[in-house]
């Protein structure tokens, strides 16, 4: 059973032991696997960073690019308006004279021309009913009789007058409609006529138009050249610029780093990855011993090697220091057997199960063994005594049987005695046998009263006066309780005292001192029955209460007994809700304290 126990124990311990590897193997993958994730995460964070700087910049500068952009458009076209200021002014001087021009050849060809509006012209070209049928119905500064047709008189010049001053002047406001309309007379005829003229030639205006698609052209050219002198900035030119600028060389890794997006990162990985322990951290120089910032999560900030794990941050870097993320966990082993938990509660529980099994069947074998052994010797003790009354009583029987004893009435009486002081022996025997089975099996019946004690004790040691004089005891008696008075079976009790004195009578190798006292303590009742016998060790005073139990005298069987007397003395005082207790030394006596409640 040890064996086996043991070979369990010991398969146990490597079942744990190696749980605990594997499980340190997993957290060391998971710690290396969360820091690789840590240094991916960081290098694209770096990345992301000038990127999003680079593309700040293109922006404000596209922007800034854009208001220039504007502005010039606005400038341009403020030029272009300008411009057609410019060229309606002179166009306006063109039309003047090419309308002054042909005013003089119609001065020239005509008599009296005269300037008409719009409206005069609508009213002279409208159709009317007339006698003649003319279409003319016009005022001049002549008079003409209608019905007639004759001229009475008029005023018109029969000599073409140049005019001192021009006809159109457009420096003073003039609303001139597209075609300027003239009354003249026929030169030939004097018959008033209506002559037109365009306000502009086709080939002025031709003229105008040309010019300003040319002006219109030259503005789109310019504000498009604007446009292509626009910042442009390709998604492929960014990357290039970022590439340079991780590769210059005289960036320091402080500048390269967020130390607290870092920590952040490392402790949101590591709940990812289901470990929750907090970690100490540092990072360093690779190529100098230099520590840019910690993060300790002990007092100590201690980073001892086996708890500690390295990794590159910019392993990629070719062109500066790439530095060192170094992590350190200061309760791994805390963490490991966390995890451990399920597995070492259920092998500490199949081992505490095993080890009560295994206790507890050596236990039941040992006390068997003891029993068994008790039993023999029980059997053995109580062989002796019952022998030698019954050797007595079968020698008086004998004796019966001879004619001369049968003669002799005082010889008859004496062997008469002896074989009844013999069978009350062996009854007493036998009655004491029965009354500890029947204590064991709960058949014993208490009858309880209220008993003296103190009355009791001496009852009990006058019953044994003639046992304690053959030996000479000297008894020494103090009833110092003054109520002694406990509820109990009074015969049960005497038994316990004649137990206890009788002990004391017996074991005691010279003349026995037997000493009993009564007190009273806390509604209590103490009684001491000491004697200044041969004693016991301690070994032996922890086990003279057991079943079957005797001191051993080595092979000699000076004192008689059974060895269930104190068993005996113990159940009835437990019974009457009392304690007992023994205190001995070898070879200077022994003290049995009884206490009953009152």
């Amino acid at each position: 059973m040890t064996v086996a126990l043991l070979g369990v124990f010991v398969m146990q311990l490597y079942y744990i032991r190696e749980a605990y590897y594997l499980k340190s193997q997993l957290f060391d993958e998971q710690v290396n696997q969360t820091l690789a994730n840590v240094v991916k995460k960081v290098e694209r964070l770096n990345v992301a960073d000038h990127l999003n700087k680079k593309d700040a910049e293109n922006k404000l500068r596209r922007l800034q690019d854009s208001r220039q952009r504007a502005l010039d458009i606005k400038d341009l076209r403020q030029q272009y308006a300008q411009e057609s200021e410019l060229r309606q002014a002179e166009r306006e001087n063109q039309i003047e004279n090419y309308l002054n021009q042909q005013d003089s050849i119609i001065r020239a060809s005509y008599r009296g021309p005269k300037l008409i509006s719009e409206n005069e012209f609508k009213s002279l070209s409208a159709p009317k009913a007339s006698i003649t049928g003319t279409r003319l119905d016009v005022e001049v500064d002549a008079l003409v009789d209608l019905n007639s047709l004759n001229l009475k008189g008029y005023s018109m010049r029969t000599k073409l007058i140049s005019p001192d001053s021009k006809t159109f002047n457009f420096r003073t406001p003039q609303n001139l409609p597209d075609t300027i309309r003239y009354l003249v007379a026929d030169p030939m005829t004097g018959n008033p006529l209506l002559v037109g003229l365009p306000k502009i030639s086709d080939d002025l205006e031709k003229k105008f138009r040309r010019q300003d698609e040319i002006a219109k052209k030259r503005l789109e050219l310019k504000i498009a050249s604007l446009g292509k002198d626009t910042f442009s900035y390709t998604r492929l030119s960014m990357v290039e610029d970022v590439s340079k600028e991780l590769q210059e060389v005289n960036v320091p890794l402080y500048q390269r780093i967020n130390f607290d997006v870092l920590g952040t990162l490392l402790k949101e990985e590591l709940l990812t990855h289901n470990i929750n322990q907090k970690p100490s951290f540092k990072i360093s120089l690779a190529k100098k011993d230099s520590v840019l910032y910690m993060e300790a999560s002990n007092i100590k900030k201690e980073f001892l090697p086996e708890n500690t794990y390295k990794i590159p941050l910019f392993g990629n870097d070719l062109f500066r220091d790439p530095g060192t993320l170094i992590v350190s966990f200061p309760n791994k082993n805390s963490a490991i057997l966390s995890n451990l938990s399920a597995t070492l509660a259920s092998s500490v529980g199949l081992l505490l199960v095993l080890v009560f099994i295994f206790s507890y069947t050596l236990y039941a074998i040992l006390k068997q063994k003891k029993i068994s052994e008790m039993k023999t010797d029980f059997i053995n003790n109580m062989t002796h005594e019952f022998k030698t009354p019954v050797a007595t009583i079968m020698i008086a029987s004998e004796a019966l049987k001879d004619p001369e004893v049968t003669e002799d009435k005082s010889r008859l009486s004496r062997l008469a005695n002896i074989i009844y002081d013999e069978n009350v022996r062996l009854g007493s025997h036998i009655e004491r046998v029965l009354s500890i089975a029947r204590l064991e099996k709960g058949e014993l019946k208490m009858e309880n009263t209220e008993v003296d004690m103190n009355d009791l004790i001496i009852i009990v040691l006058d019953s044994m006066e003639l046992q304690l004089h053959k030996r000479n005891a000297i008894i020494n008696l103090h009833t110092d309780a003054t109520n002694a008075v406990v509820y109990g079976d009074e015969l049960h009790l005497s038994n316990v005292l004649y137990n206890l004195i009788d002990n004391a009578n017996k074991y005691s190798a010279e003349v026995p001192e037997i000493t009993i006292s009564t007190r009273n303590t806390n509604k209590q009742l103490i009684i001491e029955i000491s004697d200044r016998g041969i004693g016991m060790t301690k070994e032996q005073s922890k086990r003279i209460f057991d079943q079957f139990y005797r001191v051993p005298t080595g092979n000699l069987h000076d004192v008689k007994g059974f060895g269930l007397g104190l068993n005996y003395v113990q159940d009835i005082i437990k019974k009457l809700n009392g304690t007992i207790k023994v205190s001995s030394e070898k070879d200077k006596g022994t003290t049995f304290e009884i206490s009953l409640p009152l």
